[in-house]
């Protein structure tokens, strides 16, 4: 671990991010307080921890239901995008065919295929996958494609005058050259993910964090709704990371480069 990456390094990072939370829950507080507003229109934040605790059993088991749903769309996500993508770099055919499906399955509104496809698929965990991966696998996508196009034509060529077959050069230059860029669309798709998972609950569904609020919405339980957004908000938070360290781990000739870019 280099100087850089330190304790010091660590508190300079996250100091002004906490701070201004810190801030904007006080501003909140005062407010809910100092304006005498109903708890069950908008509680303030000292009241989110009790309730969140008060219905842990809850809470956990729905939140469990939604991160099995994000976790498994988004690992179908990875394996359609990986291959989509290698499919449009290398066979101008396939691209010609399918980049403008792919660009046009993202122009669909959530709100308008989640019900289509809860209809045709029934209220169970499919339709929720499905959702999770149309919202992750775009990302991964263009990201590869963009990763495994700009590699340096004169490595390749290198490779090919010493006879190397278009898989040699794919695993020794390409592929490594679009890991970055492949991890960099991972994480915008992980940070998403979980939206797609509750818009299929919030419109079908008898577990998942999206059906916990539905139902805690017209009882006015508004600190329990709050709770459970706060921890969709984590699991995007987590996810992010967890790709961060896989990225991280898996690419060490990066740690430099993102060293030098925070310095």
């Amino acid at each position: 671990m280099s100087a850089r990456s330190g304790p010091s390094s660590l508190l300079r990072r996250w100091l002004p991010p906490l701070g201004l939370l810190a801030l904007l829950l006080l501003g909140w507080e005062l407010a809910v307080r100092l304006g005498e507003i109903a708890p069950w229109l908008l509680p303030p934040p000292s009241a989110i921890p009790g309730a969140v605790v008060g219905d842990a059993g809850d809470l956990l088991r729905h939140t469990l239901v939604t991160l099995q749903e994000v976790l498994l769309g988004l690992a179908v996500a990875i394996l359609l995008g990986l291959l989509m993508a290698v499919a449009i770099a290398f066979f101008p055919l396939l691209e010609r065919a399918l980049y403008p499906l792919v660009v046009a399955s993202q122009t669909v509104p959530l709100p308008v295929l989640a019900p289509l496809l809860i209809i045709f698929l029934g209220y169970g965990i499919v339709p929720k996958i499905l959702l999770v991966t149309l919202i992750c696998f775009f990302p991964i996508v263009v990201n590869t494609v963009d990763g495994l196009r700009g590699v340096d034509g004169e490595a390749i060529n290198l490779l090919r005058t010493f006879g190397a077959t278009r898989w040699q050069i794919f695993a020794k230059v390409r592929w490594p050259a679009a890991l970055p860029l492949f991890f960099s669309g991972l994480r915008v798709a992980a940070a998403v993910s979980v939206i797609g998972a509750v818009f299929g609950e919030l419109i079908g569904a008898s577990s998942g964090l999206g059906y916990y609020i539905r139902h805690e919405t017209p009882l006015f339980h508004t600190a329990e709704v709050y709770g459970a957004t706060i921890i969709l908000m984590l699991l995007g938070i987590g996810l992010f990371v967890a790709v961060r360290a896989a990225e991280w781990t898996l690419l060490p000739w990066r740690r430099g480069a993102d060293d030098r870019s925070r310095a």
